[in-house]
Parts: C-alpha cells; structure tokens; sequence
C-alpha cells in the first residue's frame, strides 16, 4: 500500500482521531496513488497511523477511512457501516411510513467520508463528495439497493465542492426506475413535493426538521414572515398550526411556485399565505421603510461563507439581515435565525446577532439554540460535522 507521511509534529491531529489530512501537513507520498485510492498514513517516523482515501487535487490530501490499519474499504467494510447508519435512524424513531424522508448516511460523522444519502419516499439520493466516495461509488449502490430495495437511487453530484476533489458535478439515475417530477413526502401533519432531480441540496432541507416542528409552538394565531422560504417548509408548519397569516419571501420563482402547490395539498386557506419573490435585503428594507412589522420571523439564509476567508464579509450579511428583522418584530416578538455556514462558529454567529440586537436597540433574549436534526450526527472527533446553527430570541 502507498505510503502518505507526514511533517514532524503533524500527526496530532490523527492522535485525536480527526480524519482530515491537510496538504500543508503531508512530507511525502512514497509510492504512487490515483485519486481515491487507499493509502497508509504515517508518522515523520514511520508509526503506521490511518488508511486514508488519497485526493491528489484537493487541500485535503485524505480522508481516513479507519484507524484500524486491518481494515480498508471494500465491500464488506462498506456494507458494515451502511447497517450501523441506518440502524441508529431506526432507532431515532423517524419513519413516517411509506412517504418519510430522513438523512441515512452523513457522511465523516457515518464513517462513510464524502458521501452523503438522503431518503424520500421510495426514492435515495446520494451525494458522493470527495475523491474516495467516487471511487467506490458504485460498491455504495451496490450495497444501499441490497439494504434498503428502494425503487429508485437517484445521484445528486452536482454542487461545487467536488471541483475541489477534481471531479466534474453529475447528477442522474444510478439505479431503477426515473423519479417522479415531484416526491411526495411527508413530515408530521404535513405534507412536501420534493424535486429531487433540481432542488436544493438533494431536493430538501431535511437537517431543518426539528426546528420547523419547533415553530409550531410560537405560531397560532401569530403574523410571521418567512425569509429565504424556499419552497415554503416552515410556512406550512406554521399554518396548519395556526398562524393567522404568513408571508414567504425568496428570490426562486420556481421555488415559490411549489409553496403555492404545498399550500393546496396541505389544505391551507389562500389567502392565509402570501408569497413575494424578490431579494430577502431588499424587500425587507421596504417593510421597515414602510413600517411593516410581524410577531413572528424566520430567517434561514442560504450559505454565506463557504471558507474562512469569506467569514468577515458573510458576518457583515448575517449581521444586516438580523438587523432588518429585529427592526420588523413586534413588542415580544420571536426570531428564529440560522446560519448554514459552516466557517461560522456558533459563538460567532450568536456575537453577531447580539450585535444586530444592540443596533436594532431591541433588548432581545435566546431562548433556545437549535442545531441540524438528529439524522445529520455529528462526530465528536470532528466538529466541522456541526454546521447549521440557530437560535430562538424573543424581544
């Protein structure tokens, strides 16, 4: 097997049971390795450490497969991790029967690196993210239809981070029979046409789940706007429990189009949901220009940072758009706020939004963080797992 060895000192990392290896951290390949391909990790001197799947292009050099030098991906190392995955869904509780969707396989914190399964319905999308994902791709198919029967394994590859690997984006169908147009799903009472073919992500937010149920609970008979409302998630939450009014504001027309399709098949009043398609900083200037306000906000921006050397310019955009919203609140109004962005640390992201609170002169409280579903677990071992971070404030 090649060897990757690394820099003095550069294994602490490893002893701590990360999995990422930095290019600035590897001394030498001894040996050589396409991408993907299994690779030992070793010491300055030596010491065995990890087997690793090898990126020649990416600043990660490799990503562990196990730390246990016995055991290197195959098909049945694979398979193995695939039942131990979905047997902590199965212990979740989160089935919603023949139309539930939840995430199977969260990549690093599933012991599956680069690869990423959703479920909705009948149907599994997979996202293989890195040079080793790709490369045993096809073995992870193999293994996902042995398990689970799906009708459909649909690939949604097709997101920037692999250009990072040196892949090229792909999406299409890896297995069985076309999806439909829209999935059918379902969550709680509620009711979502998913587009796994062009959607966000691999066709829904499903790491919001929790926080949806959560606005339930402060939305009957309230007034709430729903910033960045792609496809209306949070919107139907909040009317079928009650809301007496809810505006969803995005910038997809396509997007608003499926709210409007979700708020029929949910039953929900027309006139109780209005949609504005525009930019979220725009339209939200023009309600406090014309002193529009809400007892409830949603705001669940897209990615603002995708590195660090974009934290301080996505700080300013977080910091403007929470700015707007404590504007737009009500006496004893409730925000819920998130960040995607997985180069903003929670302190950061709760320093920005107090920040924002001082501006708006609005002596706001938290009263809850809120954090990715359950079925998006996070390895102790690797806190870059933990990206969606949110909180609940009241004024």
């Amino acid at each position: 097997m090649t060897r990757l060895v690394l820099k003095p000192g550069r294994e602490r990392s490893l002893l701590r049971r990360h999995p990422w290896i930095f290019t600035g951290a590897v001394e030498r390949l001894e040996g050589r390795a396409a991408a993907g391909e299994t690779v030992e990790v070793a010491s300055f001197d030596g010491t065995p450490l990890a087997v690793a799947s090898y990126s020649p292009v990416s600043q990660i050099a490799a990503r562990v497969w196990s730390f246990d030098l016995e055991v290197v991906p195959d098909a049945d190392s694979i398979r193995s991790r695939l039942e131990r995955a979905l047997e902590l869904r199965r212990r979740l509780g989160r089935d919603e029967g023949a139309r539930g969707a939840e995430r199977l396989v969260n990549a690093e914190s599933d012991g599956l690196p680069g690869v990423v399964v959703d479920r909705y319905a009948h149907v599994l999308v997979c996202q293989f993210l890195s040079a080793g994902a790709e490369r045993w791709r096809k073995a992870i198919v193999e293994q996902l239809v042995a398990l689970l029967a799906p009708v459909t394994v649909y690939e949604r590859s097709d997101v920037d981070v692999r250009q990072k690997e040196g892949l090229e984006p792909r999406a299409g169908l890896l297995w069985g029979a076309e999806p439909a147009e829209q999935v059918e799903i379902a969550e709680g009472s509620c009711r979502f046409l998913v587009d796994v073919r062009t959607g966000h992500k691999t066709g829904f937010y499903l790491d919001q789940r929790e926080n949806r149920l959560a606005l339930r609970a402060y939305a009957r008979g309230k007034d709430v706007l729903n910033c960045f409302s792609y496809t209306g998630a949070f919107a139907m939450h909040a009317l079928l429990d009650g809301a007496s009014h809810v505006t969803g504001i995005d910038s997809s027309g396509t997007a608003l189009r499926t709210g409007s399709e979700q708020a029929r098949l949910n039953g929900i009043d027309a006139g109780a949901f209005e949609q504005i398609e525009g930019d979220v900083f725009h339209v939200l200037r023009r309600f406090r220009d014309a002193r529009r306000s809400f007892d409830v906000i949603v705001l669940d921006p897209p990615k603002f940072a995708e590195s660090k050397a974009q934290v301080e310019r996505a700080a300013r955009g977080y910091k403007d758009i929470n700015l707007l919203a404590f504007k737009l609140l009500r006496p004893g109004g409730v925000l819920f706020t998130f960040s995607c962005s997985g180069a903003i640390a929670s302190d950061l992201f709760q320093k920005i939004v107090a920040d924002a609170a001082v501006d708006a002169r609005v002596d706001a409280r938290i009263l809850a963080h809120l954090r990715q579903a359950p079925d998006h677990p996070v390895a102790l071992r690797f806190p870059e797992g933990l990206y969606l971070k949110g909180m609940i404030c009241v004024t």
